[in-house]
């Protein structure tokens, strides 16, 4: 089974410590990373896909991604 997350958070050190932790979970960098600029907020958001491939495991929508 392969699983899709895109994180996104503002572009601070907690986004990059949430990417670093998928990473060490064995998630892969799916394509670059994205960045837009939030007005109301004031505040750029960043925006990585990652990819993961789960063996012995059916997909569920009821699945938390996060947990993998």
């Amino acid at each position: 089974m392969k699983l899709y997350r895109f994180i996104t958070g503002v572009d601070d050190s907690e986004f990059c410590h949430r990417v670093t932790q998928a990473l060490n979970k064995g998630w892969q960098l799916q394509g670059s990373p994205s960045l837009t600029y939030d007005a109301t907020r004031g505040a750029t958001i960043c925006g990585q896909a990652v990819t993961k491939d789960v063996e012995g495991e059916t997909y569920s929508r009821d699945m938390k991604l996060g947990d993998y």
